[in-house]
Parts: structure tokens; C-alpha cells; sequence
């Protein structure tokens, strides 16, 4: 289901996307309405989960995890308990930061961070090798996080 969002409810979207320390105050200066105003559409979009978290980004490097990997990982089966039970050992692992099912080649795109090499080898040993419903990983270590976000534009 699509939220109706007017343009106040963009501006407001928009504003505590790019900074969710910004007070009633400040975000009801960006989008022209009341303290009270912004609270109420703050709380509504919550409820109806248009905003999903409220999050800290958290520098990976500045954690001792400066390797991040794109993971691409193609199942031997795509039968439907098997997918649950891959999504569900995902969602359990700390190292992954997301993990998207996807079409194509990949049957699922990994984004793991790591201390080092040797870490990211224990893990793929680990998640990977030891899965008899893998088929194949392919790892692409990445060398400068470029642009790194989730905003939506809205």
C-alpha cells in the first residue's frame, strides 16, 4: 500500500532522512507547520510504517570492521522452506548488513562487513561452504564505499 503524503509530509520524509536529530522545531521551520503538526505526522508515519527505524550510522571502520563484501549467492534449490530457512539465518547474522532476494544470476545480494580477510573466510566457510543448498558465492570486496545510504527520494 502507498502512503498519500502531501507536500509538507515530503519536506518532513526528506528532512529527517537526512537527519533524524533535527527537532519539531526545526524539521516544522523546514516544512512550514507547528511543533504539534510535525509530532502528529512524525507519530502517523511510524504507525503506518512509513518510517521504519529511527537508526545511527555507524562508521564500519571506526568498529574494526573495514572490510565490507558484495555477495552474490545462487541457490542449488529454490523450493520455498529452503529460501525461508536461508532469509531466516540472514536475518540472525550480525556480519550482514542487508540481504536482498533478487532475480537474475543471484538468487540472493549479501552486503557483509568483516575485521579482515581471514575473518570473511571463517564466515564464508561457515555460511556458505557448509550449506548443501548453496550452490555457489561469488565475493566482490569493496574498495571505497562510494556512496553508502538508504534514503528514499520522496
Amino acid at each position: 500500500m502507498v502512503a498519500e503524503l502531501d507536500d509538507i509530509d515530503r519536506r518532513l520524509l526528506t528532512a529527517v532522512q537526512k537527519n533524524t536529530r533535527l527537532t519539531a522545531d526545526e524539521l516544522g521551520e523546514i516544512a512550514g507547520v507547528s511543533r504539534s503538526a510535525v509530532q502528529r505526522r512524525l507519530k502517523r508515519f511510524r504507525e503506518e510504517g512509513v518510517i521504519e527505524a529511527d537508526i545511527a550510522v555507524v562508521s564500519p571502520k571506526a568498529v574494526g570492521r573495514p572490510m565490507t563484501f558484495v555477495v552474490e549467492v545462487e541457490m542449488e534449490r529454490e523450493r520455498t522452506d529452503l529460501l525461508d530457512e536461508f532469509r531466516r539465518s540472514m536475518l540472525a547474522l550480525d556480519d550482514v548488513q542487508q540481504c536482498y532476494y533478487v532475480t537474475g544470476q543471484a538468487d540472493f545480494i549479501l552486503v557483509v562487513t568483516a575485521p579482515d580477510m581471514g575473518a570473511y573466510e571463517e564466515f564464508s566457510r561457515r555460511v556458505f561452504n557448509d550449506n548443501p543448498n548453496i550452490r555457489r558465492f561469488h565475493s566482490n570486496v569493496v574498495i571505497d564505499r562510494v556512496k553508502v545510504g538508504l534514503q528514499v527520494p520522496v
